[in-house]
């Protein structure tokens, strides 16, 4: 069986692995209070040219959007994102599990732009009776987005402008993170990241680790008695080693980056080769998820020996499908899929 599921099918990476090994018996305080968790921690924040940044581990990256959105957010607030952003869409509700509305805007590509956003909020601001009405409080886009689409720095500033006009923290969900860094196509750098953003996450659990997201505070945003808060939520672990020891193994000689490349030559190798066999994208993304439509008698042959994604229907004789590669993915697997197909 060939698995084209989701970029997180595998354990973690040798070097994260032999990390948790070679520390394994060291006793540490808990709560990530342990010196592996401030090594990766001061790494993290040399990597995002940020040393004033405040960073906090976290294992999951639903947990880190409900944690993150639900303590940075009042009571009377919501939070702004895409039509089909991750909040929006494929967690469950977890946000207006806390008390808070999802306020969606509409997408091109999976991606929210500047104007959009702007009007949502003069529109609201426009209304006599907006205090009987759910406050835009802060604003969620994902880099990579749910298409595999990348934000480009000029859209990423234009938003940010408005956001800082508005008083509106923004908020990056980076779980495939990596894998917009390293894309061939993006002009966007960890450091652009950090300028631009309020709060952003660094994807550990579809990056080589075990789990794990290291969310990023920059100037001055991380709410206050944040630890406090993330204890009430059940998501302190007492063993924060386990998420300090494999950020510490990511963020030691670029390891983060150098294992992301993968994912991104071994998914430009399976778009190349779809493209020459004639298969229709249903999206042209440049980073490690790649969105297929497939008739529906050979989607059901090609289950027998390939995992992959239903993403959603497209007509009654079609599918959308999506392919995703990872840092571990194999060369020799995109080919036999290829020849399956």
């Amino acid at each position: 069986m060939l698995y084209f599921l989701n970029d997180y099918s595998e354990g973690a990476h040798e070097k994260v692995l032999q990390h948790l090994i070679d520390t394994n018996m060291e006793q540490l305080p808990g709560y990530g209070t342990d010196h592996y968790c401030e090594e990766a921690k001061e790494k993290i924040k040399k990597a995002c040219g940020c040393e004033d940044a405040e960073v906090f581990l976290l294992t999951g990256g639903t947990q880190t959007n409900q944690i993150v959105i639900d303590t940075m957010l009042q009571p009377y607030e919501g939070v702004v994102a895409a039509q089909t952003g991750h909040v929006s869409t494929h967690e469950a509700g977890a946000i207006e599990f806390t008390g808070h509305k999802v306020l969606t805007l509409p997408e091109k590509n999976g991606k929210i732009n500047a104007a959009d956003l702007k009007n949502l909020v003069e529109t609201f601001y426009g209304d006599e009776n907006h205090e009987h009405m759910v406050f835009p409080g802060l604003v969620y886009i994902s880099h990579p987005t749910e298409y595999g689409t990348l934000y480009t720095k000029k859209e990423l500033t234009e938003i940010s402008a408005v956001c800082r006009e508005y008083k509106l923290p923004l908020f990056m969900d980076g779980a495939r993170l990596i894998y917009g860094l390293v894309g061939k196509e993006t002009d966007v750098t960890l450091q652009d990241i950090a300028k631009l953003c309020d709060v952003f996450y660094i994807g550990g659990t579809k990056a080589g680790a075990l789990c794990g997201e290291a969310v990023v505070f920059t100037g001055n945003s991380m709410p206050k008695h944040f630890l406090t808060r993330v204890k009430q939520h059940g998501a302190l672990l007492a063993k924060g080693r386990l998420t300090g020891v494999q950020f510490d193994a990511l963020f030691t000689d670029d390891l983060y980056l150098e294992i992301g490349k993968n994912a991104i030559e071994t998914a430009a190798v399976l778009k190349a080769g779809l493209k020459e066999k004639g298969y229709t994208f249903y999206i042209d993304s440049p980073t490690n998820q790649q969105f297929v439509v497939l008739e529906n008698r050979k989607m059901e042959e090609l289950k027998k020996d390939v995992q992959f994604s239903f993403w959603e229907k497209k007509d009654d004789t079609h599918t959308v499908v999506r392919f995703a590669t990872s840092w571990a993915t194999r060369m020799e697997d995109v080919e036999k899929l290829l020849s399956l197909l």
